[in-house]
């Protein structure tokens, strides 16, 4: 094998990305359909602030200029979904809020009840890599999520230069 593999003119890495958050709107459209999360099942969705699409309060994003994560549990109503988008009315600090994000915005999922994650690559640069982000901070439960690493897909193309 050598090492001097010509970079692709396919974009494989963007398509796998797409269909990864394509199963984040599916999981998403299937519990607003439903009309409530089933079991213990409940997400940590956390996604870049600024992107574009994303439409949230300004003093949330005065308060996370990049990356925030929101959680769907309890405390949650009118979840809309479609193929580009989710909409979904949460509480910050007793204030009620509606936010849209787009699932180009997303950069994780996680479903602690059955410790399944989904961590996407930032839509912003070639070189940005993962960075620490504050806790969800909406007014749900909090939840200890299991560590041991099943079922976590992460998806991490490196393109050649």
């Amino acid at each position: 094998m050598s090492d001097g593999l010509p970079d692709s003119l396919i974009p494989y890495d963007e398509i796998v990305q797409e269909a990864l958050r394509a199963v984040v709107g599916r999981v998403l459209g299937t519990v607003a359909e439903s009309g409530g999360l089933p079991g213990e099942h409940h997400f940590y969705i956390t996604f870049k602030t600024q992107n574009p699409g994303v439409d949230i309060p300004r003093r949330l994003v005065e308060r996370f200029p990049d990356e925030m994560t929101i959680v769907l549990q309890n405390r949650y109503w009118d979840l809309l979904v479609d193929d580009e988008r989710f909409s979904v009315g949460l509480s910050f600090n007793q204030i009620p809020s509606k936010l849209v994000i787009p699932y180009a915005a997303i950069t994780g999922f996680h479903d602690p009840a059955v410790n399944f994650e989904l961590r996407f690559q930032a839509q912003e640069g070639p070189d940005d890599g993962a960075t620490e982000h504050d806790a969800a901070e909406n007014d749900g439960a909090a939840v200890t999520p299991v560590e041991d690493g099943s079922n976590v897909v992460a998806v991490d193309f490196k393109r050649k230069k």
